[in-house]
């Protein structure tokens, strides 16, 4: 289902291509963000809402393999879409590479940043596997963390290239 189709007066009913698998949205409204229906709407919480203006990353998902933030998106043009949440990373629930480093490396405090932190470093990673510090600061530069520092998420991201490289 991607057309929109609408029901009464103000409310469609549309498709989104979710982590490989098609989600109906029944009952929506055109103005919703794509941050609102992930969370509320189809139960998937690991886009955070935090600034709702996309400031702080914490929503950060891939739409069509580009990051981008579900709370400046709506949630009706990504009909056409792939959209990869973090839910969607890992094999079968089980972590990938950049979600392990993040816990060995204790890259993660209260919480709130790290899924939009570990989509941006897979986004970064799956592009440029030899990125230097510098990119990597300026890969998650749009993403907060008020608790780590970024030193810990840092020393992730060089645990994976070391993982991946096979040193």
């Amino acid at each position: 289902m991607t057309e929109l189709d609408t029901v009464g007066d103000a409310s469609v009913s549309y498709g989104l291509r979710i982590n490989g698998r098609d989600r109906a949205v029944q009952a929506g409204w055109l103005g919703e963000s794509l941050l609102y229906v992930l969370r509320e709407r189809l139960g998937l919480p690991g886009a955070k809402n935090a600034c709702e203006q996309g400031e702080c990353g914490s929503c950060s998902v891939l739409l069509d393999d580009v990051l981008v933030c579900a709370c400046c998106v709506l949630a009706a043009d990504a009909t056409d879409s792939d959209i990869r949440t973090v839910e969607g990373l890992g094999d079968g629930g089980r972590l990938t590479d950049v979600q392990r480093a993040f816990l060995d490396e204790g890259a993660v405090q209260c919480g709130f940043c790290t899924p939009g932190l570990v989509i941006a470093i897979h986004d970064l990673l799956d592009r440029r596997p030899d990125a230097d510090e510098s990119t990597v600061r300026e890969a998650i530069s749009g993403n907060l963390c008020r608790c780590t520092g970024y030193g810990r998420i840092l020393a992730a991201v060089a645990a994976v290239q070391r993982e991946r490289s096979g040193d």
